[in-house]
């Protein structure tokens, strides 16, 4: 019997530690637990949080167990007369001085741990994050590289007209982009309300806070595509400013950096272009459909009572100096926010101009044109 009894047991056993071990619960228990990540300090992070968690689980069997214990041990109906006692100073010694270790045992790794996260020593490369509503500015401080970086979810599908792509909301028009095995350390700031710049893999998560700069660091041993997103609820398009990073070999990374500065280069050289008003409209509905359609709507109509209507504006139909003035420096009291330090002349000009065009403007209003160099000369200082 007692053999049989113990067969049993076993089988159960067994069975029960299959399923535990099972792909599917595998799969199931690393999607719940904490992101693990690529880097040397995420990896110590996910260890001691591991570490605490079953020190939480001993814990919580052996306080369960005794709890239990008593309640079957010493019911009324095992003694009728219950045991009356004062205090007894061992006891209470004993249930202080066992959490006290208990918690400096804890304390220990978690203090080295956080002493190297909050190691923000400056990096082989230093980029300047700022948080903007609805998109991030990435600014590489050795290497003189500017820009946003803004979602590139087609709009369709988030309108639910087609189906979902497998990044949604976790895709962008430019990557941020770093070397395999160096130190990177990121300077967190935002240009509006606060912001949270989180990158799981990296064990990132900071507040982007206006004035503030708060700093965090990264060195990734391998190539990759990482992702991930704002963590703090920054308004209407809060899901709508995803942080994707980019690790690539060190030739790679000098290439692109190569490749930004010639960019850049290029961007300043078509100030001087003769631009025609296809070639504006057509740059410009691009423009717009990154930097304002979330605000003013595809079909320029805006929100009522929240933002204003592109379309039939007395400014977009008359007014071409006050429409500059207004992209350049924004409307204090109002959310429409300055787009000068976010644009280049050539996007700016495009914007203005193709908002000056669309929805039946050009045809109701005076039809003016913006060219990169009206931009170049608004930005002259004055007098």
């Amino acid at each position: 019997m007692l053999r049989k009894i113990t067969t049993n047991f076993n089988s159960i056993f067994c069975f029960i530690l299959t399923i535990l071990l099972s792909t599917n619960i595998k799969a199931a228990w690393d999607d719940l637990n904490m992101t693990e990540g690529v880097t040397g300090i995420s990896k110590e992070i996910f260890d001691l949080h591991m570490l605490i968690y079953w020190i939480c689980v001993v814990i919580g069997l052996i306080v369960f167990s005794i709890m239990f214990y008593s309640m079957f041990a010493y019911t009324k109906k095992k003694n009728p007369n219950p045991s009356t006692f004062h205090e007894d100073t061992k006891l209470e010694l004993a249930w202080t001085v066992v959490p006290f270790l208990i918690l400096v045992f804890m304390a220990i790794p978690a203090s080295n741990t956080l002493t190297k996260i909050y190691d923000d020593v400056e990096g082989d490369i230093n980029i300047q994050v700022v948080g903007y509503q609805w998109k991030w500015q990435y600014k590489y401080l050795e290497d003189d590289i500017n820009f946003f970086s803004n979602l590139a979810t087609d709009w369709d599908e988030i309108n639910n007209k087609i189906p979902k792509g497998e990044f949604y909301l976790q895709e962008v028009d430019e990557m941020v982009v770093i070397p395999v095995g160096k130190k990177v350390r990121f300077l967190i700031t935002a240009n509006d309300v606060i912001h949270s710049w989180w990158m799981p893999d990296f064990a990132i998560k900071q507040d982007a806070i206006p004035g503030f700069i708060n700093t965090a660091w990264t060195v990734v041993d391998k190539p990759g595509i990482f992702r991930g997103k704002c963590t703090e609820l920054c308004g209407k398009n809060h899901g709508f400013m995803p942080v994707v990073v980019k690790v690539v070999p060190q030739e790679e990374y000098d290439a692109w950096v190569q490749d930004k500065r010639e960019e850049a280069f290029k961007m300043a050289e078509l100030t001087e272009k003769n631009w025609t008003l296809e070639e504006l409209n057509q740059r410009g509905e691009d423009v717009y459909l990154k930097n304002c359609v979330a605000c003013h709507q595809v079909n320029g109509q805006g929100i009522p009572g929240i933002f204003a209507a592109l379309a039939g504006s007395d400014i977009a139909l008359n007014n071409r100096a006050k429409h500059i003035e207004i992209l350049m420096e924004g409307v204090q009291g109002a959310a429409m926010q300055s787009f000068a330090n976010q644009l280049s002349e050539v996007d700016m000009a495009a914007v203005i101009t193709y908002t000056r065009q669309a929805w039946g403007n050009a045809e109701n209003g005076d039809g003016e044109i913006v060219v990169p160099k009206d931009i170049v000369e608004y930005k002259k200082p004055k007098g």
